[in-house]
């Protein structure tokens, strides 16, 4: 995909979201505005491993 269809498959994405959700969306964009290319992927890096451990965590917080 080129950037002008993620951009595309983006605007598509949030359509139908409400504003609430769209608010908090707003925010966590301009936060990576605003971040530290440091800080993007060490918070891509938790992400993906939240995602990957979701039943450990789940395990965990029991």
């Amino acid at each position: 995909m080129n950037t002008e269809q993620i951009k595309s498959e983006i605007r598509k994405s949030i359509e139908d979201l409400p504003e609430g959700v769209l608010l908090e969306l707003l925010e966590y964009l301009r936060q990576l505005n605003s971040a530290k290319s440091d800080e993007i992927e060490l918070s891509r890096h938790l992400s993906r491993i939240l995602k990957e451990d979701r039943n450990l965590i789940r395990r965990l917080a029991k």
